[in-house]
């Protein structure tokens, strides 16, 4: 399954992340952000805000699910739009971060990344960083694509002729697994 799949990097992530000597600090690795001169300096300020918009998307998410026990089709609809929104600007926010240290020359092989001494950080930071927020960023792209399937489902009047609205409820249950898992991500990746 996809956590099992997950906690193994994990797993394999901490272990070569504690026993490697060099490591970016995430400080200086994370301290760009859209519209800002390269030289900006705001460590982190980018995926805090990539952060809080996938916490809103979940709220929005909660929302939608309330709204589909009370059988209200409208507050489905509309909080269905909100997580799909949220959901797309944190991919678009992950896509903005990805180009940026593909143009720093953080792909395969080549590294950006410094060690806190100045040397060059080894590739292992490289590809569990772009492996596995890529892994993470698949499954965000995947509940987007759920959420529009029951936005559609709802639109066409499928819940309301069930007299039920739980596929709603189990929608929201994976994009809240999803929203979790970027807790464990955000901590490893950006501040350990």
């Amino acid at each position: 399954s996809d956590a099992f799949t997950f906690g193994a990097f994990l797993i394999a992530y901490g272990t070569t992340r504690f026993s490697t000597n060099g490591w970016p600090n995430p400080n200086e690795v994370f301290k760009s952000y859209p519209f800002a001169a390269e030289s900006a300096n705001a460590p982190l300020v980018f995926v805090s805000i990539m952060t809080f918009i996938l916490i809103i998307s979940s709220v929005t998410m909660v929302l939608a699910v309330q709204a589909g026990h009370e059988m209200n089709k409208k507050g489905v609809v509309i909080n269905l739009i909100w997580t799909i929104l949220g959901g797309l600007a944190f991919l678009g926010c992950q896509a903005w971060e990805w180009t940026h240290l593909h143009h720093e020359g953080a792909w395969w092989g080549s590294n950006p990344f410094l060690n806190a001494d100045g040397t060059a950080a080894t590739t292992n930071f490289t590809n569990f960083f772009f492996t596995i927020t890529g892994f993470h960023g698949f499954h965000v792209f995947s509940g987007v694509v759920i959420n529009v399937i029951m936005l559609i489902m709802t639109l066409g009047g499928t819940f309301e002729r069930k007299g039920h609205y739980l596929m709603i409820e189990k929608a929201g249950l994976y994009w809240h697994f999803v929203d979790l898992v970027w807790v464990f991500v955000f901590t490893c990746f950006y501040l350990i």
